[in-house]
């Protein structure tokens, strides 16, 4: 069972999920996810690990700030969760909107980052993923404008998850609880304003991406993890400026991989994070 507290952290205040023991992992998830997107990885990994899964901010149970929702504020979050826990050091795994920030954390902080993992996202406008670019997914626009998709959506929140959510396991879906979970995490206009934030925060997070590749290379052990859509372009983009990487794709898995494959997903995880280096 994950014991649930609320962290102050970098000016907002994180619900964070915390269970097992072991070498801590800070899990980040995205959208239109909360912490509960890990529940499957939490029960597989719990008995060797201190499994952190926080809400990020604006998401779920956290605090909804006016702003923030850059990727290197995000990635500053990170550090203060960690601080606040006293975790000096944990592997870090982020999907979707949580990769942006756990890129930057271990690019920015490597002392306190044992490895990371990243799937299913594309980082900013760095060479790789000029594929994915061409014709990127229709909701990033529409997310973009501001006030619109909010205005749009308020009172159809439901269908709108659903159809995310469908697409992300190639129409399998998700278990009753979870999507129940999701749908009332995302209803009402202050949470969709702040989910649709982090796609109005995309130029500034590129911007601050490619700043901090100009500066540093990727000098931890790296796994790079694609499903459907973005399959390798992840992959593609950190090879010239990973140190130490590893790809993978899942076969016939759609976005949502932890929920959608969590077996397979596992099954990278696992071995991966136990061959870590220790402190």
């Amino acid at each position: 069972m994950s014991l649930l507290r609320a962290v102050a952290v970098n000016g907002t205040e994180l619900n964070v999920a915390v269970t097992g023991s072991g070498p801590p992992v800070l899990l980040l998830h995205g959208f239109p996810h909360t912490w509960k997107l890990w529940t499957d990885i939490m029960a597989g990994l719990s008995g060797q690990h201190r499994l952190i899964a926080p809400d990020l901010r604006g998401f779920g149970a956290s605090g909804r700030p006016v702003g923030g929702y850059d990727a290197g504020t995000l990635a500053d979050d990170i550090e203060a969760l960690l601080t606040a826990l006293d975790v000096p050091t944990a592997a870090v795994v982020g999907i979707d909107a949580g990769a942006a920030p756990a890129f930057l954390f271990a690019l920015r902080r490597p002392e306190r980052v044992r490895g990371l993992v990243v799937m299913e996202a594309v980082l900013g406008g760095l060479p790789g993923a000029e594929d994915f670019a061409a014709s990127p997914p229709w909701w990033f626009g529409f997310h973009s404008v501001p006030g619109l998709a909010e205005t749009v959506l308020q009172g159809q929140e439901e269908h709108y998850i659903d159809w995310f959510l469908g697409a992300g396991t190639l129409g399998q879906g998700v278990r009753p609880s979870l999507r129940d979970a999701f749908v009332a995490a995302y209803t009402g206009r202050a949470a969709l304003r702040s989910a649709f934030s982090y796609y109005r925060a995309l130029p500034e997070s590129a911007e601050q991406i490619a700043r901090a590749v100009a500066a540093a290379r990727l000098v931890v052990p790296t796994l790079a993890v694609g499903a459907h859509p973005v399959e390798r372009a992840l992959e593609r983009q950190l090879a010239p400026i990973a140190d130490d990487l590893t790809g993978h794709v899942i076969e016939d898995c759609g976005h949502i991989i932890p929920l959608h494959r969590p077996r397979e997903l596992l099954a990278l995880l696992a071995p991966f994070l136990r061959d870590l280096p220790t402190d």
